[in-house]
């Protein structure tokens, strides 16, 4: 394992990042806080979730989970996407590095972008609700683990793409259906049968609903489940991501 290599590019993704804290991180938190304050207002006093938790604290989970994965998955992409149209890429395809490696710099400085938005999040809205806190280890697991995916998914939506529009199309027919149907805003046992039934083959689902467990200690599916579903699916994309890589779909011709 080329430790210093795989330390470097974590680090300049990590700069990248942060150069432009306002757009990445900032941006993010403002947005999430609009979602908060338009449905919150609304709905407030008209939907009980779960006994004795009202709309604006089932909301604010759901709300930090969508801001976490969500930047994970703008990281790698625009990052990835961006050198490959300017040219760049290949200072980091010349040095001694694996797809591993590749890989792991690319995921962990998505984790990390998505855990500070996430971080933020969860203060802003304080001013909101105090959340309770389950079980802070839950809601790392599933904070990490979300953002892997999302962080995988970004380098395997920048491999493909040969535009940016490209980057536009798999976030918005793909990313964003799977996060706005996966329960962010609403159970999803209120709704009608059918669709009720095809939000448990969306994995996003089991992300958000794993993550509001860490919080109140209740969940619309076993935690366990949730937790084993979202593992799974980390393991089938990071797999499939890593054969792109080594085989150097797009990247190496």
């Amino acid at each position: 394992m080329n430790w210093y290599g795989l330390y470097t590019l974590f680090g300049k993704e990590v700069w990248r990042f942060t150069k432009v804290g306002t757009q990445t991180i900032l941006a993010p938190i403002v947005t999430v806080l609009l979602y908060l304050l338009v449905f919150g207002s609304v709905l407030e006093e008209h939907i009980e979730i779960y006994d004795g938790i009202n709309y604006t604290a089932f909301l604010i989970p759901g709300l930090i989970m969508m801001s976490i994965i969500q930047n994970a998955f703008a990281n790698s992409s625009s990052s990835l996407y961006q050198s490959k149209m300017t040219g760049s890429l290949v200072f980091i395809l010349l040095p001694p590095l694996s797809s591993l490696e590749f890989y792991l710099a690319f995921t962990t400085a998505s984790i990390l972008r998505g855990l500070v938005v996430g971080i933020g999040v969860w203060i802003a809205t304080c001013w909101f609700v105090i959340l309770p806190v389950h079980n802070i280890w839950i809601l790392l697991a599933f904070a990490i683990l979300g953002s892997l995916v999302l962080g995988t998914l970004g380098i395997i939506g920048a491999l493909w793409a040969d535009k940016w529009d490209h980057i536009s199309a798999f976030q918005n027919f793909l990313i964003l259906p799977l996060t706005f149907l996966s329960g962010v805003f609403y159970r999803i046992d209120t709704l009608p049968e059918f669709w009720e039934k095809a939000s448990y083959y969306n994995p996003f689902f089991y992300m958000i609903d794993g993550f509001r467990y860490g919080f109140f200690g209740v969940s619309e599916i076993n935690i366990n489940t949730n937790l084993f579903v979202v593992s799974l699916f980390a393991i089938t994309v990071s797999i499939f991501c890593l054969w792109l890589l080594r085989i150097g779909y797009k990247i190496r011709y």
